[in-house]
């Protein structure tokens, strides 16, 4: 595992749970807009964490820490996830993972090996923009696999997008709604320019608040919880 970070403690990361937080380094997407530049890009990298110190830290956080959040980068390019997970799943931990949703036979692992027990899916937008937004043609197959995995499986999970007005419009929004139709979770996070990939992209900003709303009043006629997740 390539572990470019550790957040000791989150009351927000795991819904309903005192997790910590594992960044892992690298990601097969580029989305301008990444909040997390320094995972993504091989010139902003920083030395590992030492993977046995990462494990070595959550077996003396048993009984006071629930679960564990797996995000990136993108934790499905890792060759020894499912071995990583196995280990913090012996000791008694909740698994979260955050992913792009490119890697359907690594999710369809780690669902029946049991190993990861919420999975929230970043869906960047329709399938015909993803080349644009990701930077990687051809995933559209990958993307739609995984949202019919996670749909079908029986662990916990939410559907996201991060919304950028130069890039998503209101129906690309609801395009995606028929994308993930029947889902349990849907947050739409506006796009906050604190930190991004592509420097002038913190010029950019959210679709409004009013236009959120209205495409939230629409999916919701499909989708069982749409939320509107406030800026941080």
């Amino acid at each position: 595992m390539k572990i470019g970070g550790l957040q000791k403690v989150s009351l927000i990361d795991y819904p309903g749970e005192i997790s910590s937080v594992i960044f892992c380094q690298g990601c097969n997407f580029r989305c301008p807009y990444c909040h997390n530049p320094e995972l993504v890009d091989p010139e902003l990298f920083s030395a590992c964490l030492c993977e046995d110190s990462i494990l070595s830290f959550h077996r003396s956080r048993i009984g006071k820490l629930d679960a564990v959040t797996v995000t990136g980068g993108e934790p499905t390019i890792q060759q020894d996830l499912a071995s990583f997970l196995k280990c913090l799943k012996a000791m008694g931990y909740q698994i979260k993972i955050d992913t792009n949703g490119s890697m359907p036979g690594v999710l369809a692992r780690l669902i029946a090996e049991h190993l990861v027990d919420y999975i929230a899916m970043d869906i960047k937008g329709p399938l015909e923009k993803y080349g644009k937004i990701t930077g990687m043609a051809g995933v559209s197959e990958q993307i739609a696999e995984s949202v019919r995995l996670i749909l079908s499986s029986n662990v916990n999970y939410e559907f996201r997008t991060t919304v950028v007005d130069s890039l998503l419009t209101e129906e690309d929004l609801l395009n995606v709604g028929d994308l993930i139709a029947q889902s349990r979770r849907y947050a739409l996070q506006p796009f906050v320019p604190s930190k991004a990939l592509r420097p002038q992209y913190l010029e950019e900003k959210s679709l409004s608040l009013e236009t959120l709303a209205r495409v939230r009043g629409q999916l919701g006629k499909k989708i069982d919880s749409v939320i509107i997740r406030p800026s941080t």
